[in-house]
């Protein structure tokens, strides 16, 4: 949330910086830790083989390499010589990588025993269709998408992320055809996906059961739940049900 107004994407995530440190700089102390660089003490680092500073280092360089491709696709996005139809392809990848560095900050945040994240007043049905429109430029299927103006409590994260499993997954398996549709009813906002696939009686998906796990655990965090279906003509719906939340007071002049 900025300034009190919902969002619903991170296009305006912060940017990068690197930070280098010449390794002539620095120096090892006796017990194989960090030595003073300066006058100023500096924190011993773990082991070299421990697992904690491998994560750390390997989330370090993924990071920068994000930074990397965020800043070539923005230099692609402004230039002048790229037609609309590109440009528009552009910004999606950029907002997909925006999401990626976001949840690689939240992994650097949390862990196990952490409190769930805030929920923020989040404009579902826009959330809903910035997925959908990055998976239109990296799927052969049709996607369909209709949305009346819906809002809910959650994370925008998390509801990013549950998005994107059920939607991957329903790509994954459709012949053709994965239709989106967000409303809302009798106090709860409904996000319905369905797809023209074997359905969930034709046997395991196989890394779809691990996604829709994934799915249920997100949105129960915050009142919601997820129903799952096998349609009569056929294929699959997946249904994520949300607590919704009132729209925005008009200001009054």
């Amino acid at each position: 949330m900025v300034n009190g107004q919902s969002r619903s994407s991170l296009r305006d995530a912060p940017g990068f910086a690197a930070t280098f440190v010449s390794t002539d700089m620095v120096e090892t102390d006796i017990a194989g830790g960090l030595a003073p660089v300066g006058g100023v003490p500096t924190p011993s680092e773990p082991a070299p083989g421990d697992p904690a500073l491998w994560r750390r280092r390997l989330r370090h360089d993924i990071r920068h390499e994000l930074g990397t491709i965020i800043m070539l696709a923005s230099a692609v996005a402004v230039a002048g010589d790229v037609g609309a139809e590109s440009r528009e392809r552009v910004e999606q990848l950029l907002g997909e990588t925006r999401w990626l560095d976001h949840l690689l900050r939240r992994l650097d945040e949390d862990d196990d025993t952490s409190p769930q994240p805030t929920p923020e007043r989040i404009r579902v049905d826009e959330l809903a269709g910035e997925v959908v429109a990055g998976l239109r430029l990296a799927t052969r299927h049709r996607l369909g998408f209709t949305a009346s103006a819906s809002w809910a409590h959650i994370d925008s994260l998390a509801l990013w992320r549950a998005l994107r499993n059920v939607l991957d997954n329903a790509c994954r398996v459709a012949t053709g055809h994965v239709n989106t549709c967000v409303s809302q009813d009798r106090g709860w906002v409904i996000i319905q996906v369905d797809d023209d696939g074997p359905g969930f009686s034709a046997g395991s998906r196989g890394l779809g059961s691990l996604g829709l796990g994934i799915v249920h655990d997100l949105v129960s965090g915050y009142g919601g739940s997820l129903e799952i279906r096998h349609r009569e003509l056929g294929g699959a719906r997946v249904r994520v049900l949300l607590p919704a939340a009132p729209p925005l007071c008009p200001a009054r002049g």
